[in-house]
C-alpha cells in the first residue's frame, strides 16, 4: 500500500537534523510535489498528533518566517523549540537562514 502524501511528508520532517530548518516547498519538492507546499504546510497543522513525533517546528517558509507558529501550544513555542536546538530567530524569522536551510534533495537519496 502506498504511503499518503502526509505520511510522506512526516517521513521527511524526522529527517531534519537539530539545529536545521527546512522549508514547505523544499519538502513538496523533495517528494515530486514542487507545487504542494501549501500542502505540506497542511499535514505539519497535523504533525502533532503523528507518531512517532515529527519535528514541524523544523519547517518554516521558503524565506525561513515562523509562519506555521499559531499551530502550536503557543505562538513563542516554535521559536523557543528551534533556540533550544541552537537556531536563532529574530523577528519570526531564522537567522542565517541559508546556513542551516536543510534541503532534503540535497541530502538524502530519493
Amino acid at each position: 500500500m502506498d504511503k499518503n502524501f502526509y505520511e510522506q511528508v512526516y517521513e521527511i520532517a524526522r529527517l531534519i537534523p537539530k539545529g536545521r530548518v527546512s522549508s514547505y516547498g523544499a519538502i513538496a519538492k523533495s517528494l515530486g510535489a514542487a507545487k504542494s507546499s501549501r500542502m505540506v504546510g497542511h499535514a505539519m497543522r497535523y504533525a502533532g498528533i503523528a507518531h512517532p513525533p515529527v519535528p514541524a517546528h523544523r519547517v518554516v517558509n521558503s524565506s525561513g518566517l515562523l509562519t506555521g507558529k499559531f499551530h502550536f501550544e503557543t505562538p513563542e513555542t516554535m521559536e523557543m523549540l528551534l533556540a533550544a536546538e541552537g537556531v536563532e530567530v529574530k523577528n519570526d524569522k531564522v537567522v542565517n537562514f541559508k546556513v542551516v536551510f536543510w534541503n532534503p534533495m540535497d541530502e538524502i537519496n530519493l
